[in-house]
């Protein structure tokens, strides 16, 4: 047979075994040994065995698995432990032993497991890492510090004492293999999870390949994989996520739950279950109303909002015409300055102009400091490195659609890589992450200016900044929020996905992750996000659009009784597909029919930054059952008289906005 290959990825001498067995009962004999992590073919061993050869192989232990997936320590044969001698690699010799000892049940012995009932100690040991289920630290400040393994079947092995330190490194290289979260009981206990390693790193595309690959390309990449296609998913693709037997049907939703959230620690999408959170019942929102949109904001109507020294005269009535309809083209390189918070909204023309030229100095500052490092200074610093990889690769993987883009030395994608290298300087710590070019195109795009779309986007990353970070946690509240949010627009719909193991609407979080940048045309994503950074008709408006999303799908998906694989086939497809102008009319008709609900929960009143004062108003007087009056005045919006488009996607030119209902959501 051919050769199995054997690598050793890290390697500890001075791991000492304090062990009883020493003339008085109250002093350790130390055990000196050799701890290694051993990776072979797909599969990892860590493996510990004393320094002193002479040790009697017959005291060697095995980790194994019967039939029933227990793990079991036995005595290893002499004739099993022989053949290590004429083999090159005594590791090898060692595996053999794992695969072809047969290991029976072991009783139960109040987790002494380093002991057999004869009094003999045995003191090498080796284990898969298919077969950890934790391993307890000791406390800060307590001596040398050690380890406690301890396997599936609460089996455990003798502590291992670091006396020359590095066991945070041997951490640090079991990380790279499986997941470790810290015990909510102890913290000083390392929970593990090794199937979940693939998405908690992150999420590319998937093609038609082995599982393993899927697995392999999870593995390397935190968002790679959910910013791809999934258009090849097939039922392997299932398989590969819960590494199960293909014989089983399906997990329980609970099941994939817990997987999702070991997978993304601390994400709980049924939070509204757990105790101290408020559980949502059903309740009647009413019938969404019919919600019509206007045509962009004109040149001329911009202008005439503005002062003599080119203040904006009223900033929430502008901002309330470009959420009902947008900006013309020619107005974006302008207004898209004042959404995403480059120019302040009260500034003068003079202002501007003064930020604009200190802006300019501070930018070209910041770039000529990545300019003028060295090839050779560039090797020394693995990050500026590692990010200068990661920006090219995604700027040639823009969207050449755009003729702002096209060709492979296209300056667009010379100033979309520039600015992106620019921002590592700015903000070093996060640096770059997969994503951030899909977000900075469109602002370049209408911008036409390298300084300005810098600061744009840097306020942009303001905004998004969690998104992209480490830890997720942005990810993880928004993947939460919207579960809270569907869940009470339509909990029939809620409780379907999960019978399909979909409910923690990981489908959606490439939607999240980059605004559904890759979701709709070039030129409808322009028009999208400006009506998002108005901010209206409330916070996190976002989240409404994906319920309209999902809420204009769920009939097929139901109907035609998707499964996890079809719903995430089903949800990829729909990239652009999607109307833009009928999902702002729904996300706007969601709002309006929570808003509108007198029983709405205190959940998703935080969501939607909805004060329990700010019940819907009489749309005849204008205020609510409080006395309260609307924030903007109704006789802003009584001159305005253009043609809308319906929820339906058609376009009347008799249908006159006479009231304000038609711009507002209340």
């Amino acid at each position: 047979s051919l050769p199995v290959l054997l690598q050793v990825v890290y390697e500890q001498e001075g791991v000492f075994i304090h062990s009883s067995c020493g003339k008085n009962d109250d002093q350790d004999s130390l055990i000196p040994g050799v701890l290694r992590v051993i990776e072979k073919e797909n599969e990892v061993i860590v493996d510990w065995k004393p320094v002193d050869d002479t040790l009697d192989t017959s005291n060697i232990l095995c980790a194994g698995k019967d039939s029933s997936s227990v793990v079991e320590w036995t005595h290893t044969p002499k004739e099993k432990c022989s053949r290590g001698a004429d083999r090159p690699s005594s590791y090898e010799a060692e595996w053999d032993m794992v695969t072809t000892v047969s290991f029976k049940k072991k009783p139960h012995s109040n987790g002494d497991a380093a002991t057999h009932a004869n009094g003999e100690s045995k003191w090498s040991f080796l284990f898969s890492l298919t077969d950890l289920k934790s391993i307890k630290q000791n406390k800060e400040g307590m001596g040398w510090s050690y380890l406690v393994f301890c396997l599936k079947d609460d089996v455990k092995l003798p502590a291992l004492h670091f006396h020359r330190g590095n066991s945070k490194l041997l951490i640090k290289c079991l990380e790279k293999h499986v997941v470790l979260n810290e015990s909510p009981q102890d913290k000083r206990i390392l929970l593990v999870n090794s199937q979940n390693k693939s998405l908690s790193q992150s999420f590319e595309n998937l093609f038609d390949e082995p599982s393993y690959g899927l697995l392999q390309k999870l593995k390397k990449d935190p968002y790679t994989v959910t910013m791809g296609r999934f258009s090849k998913v097939t039922n392997y693709i299932f398989d590969s996520f819960r590494l199960s037997d293909p014989s089983t049907q399906r997990r329980p939703p609970s099941e994939m739950a817990d997987f999702l959230n070991d997978a993304i620690p601390g994400l709980k999408i049924n939070q509204q279950e757990e105790p101290g959170f408020e559980v949502i019942t059903r309740i009647d929102l009413g019938k969404q109303p019919e919600v019509t949109r206007r045509e962009p904001v004109s040149a001329e109507e911009w202008a005439k909002n503005m002062d003599s020294e080119g203040r904006i005269l009223n900033v929430d009535y502008i901002k309330r015409l470009i959420f009902k309809g947008g900006l013309c083209h020619t107005l974006r390189k302008e207004a898209w300055k004042y959404l995403l918070g480059y120019f302040p909204w009260n500034s003068t023309k003079e202002e501007r102009a003064n930020l604009q030229k200190r802006k300019t100095d501070e930018y070209f500052r910041m770039k000529l400091q990545w300019k003028s490092v060295s090839e050779e200074q560039e090797k020394r610093n693995s990050r500026l490195r590692d990010y200068r990889s990661l920006i090219e690769k995604d700027v040639n993987r823009t969207d050449r659609t755009n003729k702002f883009y096209e060709g492979e030395d296209n300056p667009g994608l010379i100033l979309l890589h520039d600015i992106l290298m620019t921002y590592c300087m700015y903000d070093f710590d996060l640096g770059y992450v997969q994503g951030m070019s899909d977000l900075l195109s469109p602002v370049l795009y209408v911008m036409e200016n390298e300084v300005d779309a810098f600061w744009c986007f840097v306020s942009y990353m303001d905004q998004m900044h969690q998104n992209f970070e480490e830890q997720m946690q942005g990810m993880k509240t928004q993947l939460i929020q919207l579960s809270t949010l569907l869940r009470l627009l339509d909990s029939g719909f809620c409780s379907y996905l999960e019978s399909q193991d979909s409910g923690y609407l990981y489908f959606c979080f490439r939607w999240l992750l980059i605004r559904f940048k890759r979701e709709f045309s070039f030129q409808d994503i322009l028009r999208l996000w400006e009506v998002m950074w108005t901010e209206l008709p409330c916070q996190n408006f976002h989240l409404l659009l994906c319920c309209a999303i999902l809420e204009s799908e769920k009939q097929q998906i139901m109907d035609k009784h998707y499964g996890f694989n079809e719903i995430l086939k089903h949800i990829n497809e729909l990239s652009m597909k999607i109307d833009v102008e009928y999902i702002l009319c729904k996300a706007e008709a969601i709002s309006m029919q929570m808003m509108n609900c007198k029983e709405l929960p205190q959940a998703v009143s935080e969501i939607l930054g909805i004060e329990s004062s700010s019940v819907t108003p009489d749309s005849d007087t204008g205020e609510d059952e409080s006395g309260a009056v609307l924030s903007c005045p109704t006789s802003l919006y009584q001159s305005i008289s253009p043609p809308v488009i319906a929820a339906n996607g058609t376009r009347d030119s008799t249908q006159q906005m006479s009231d304000t209902q038609s711009l507002t959501p209340a």
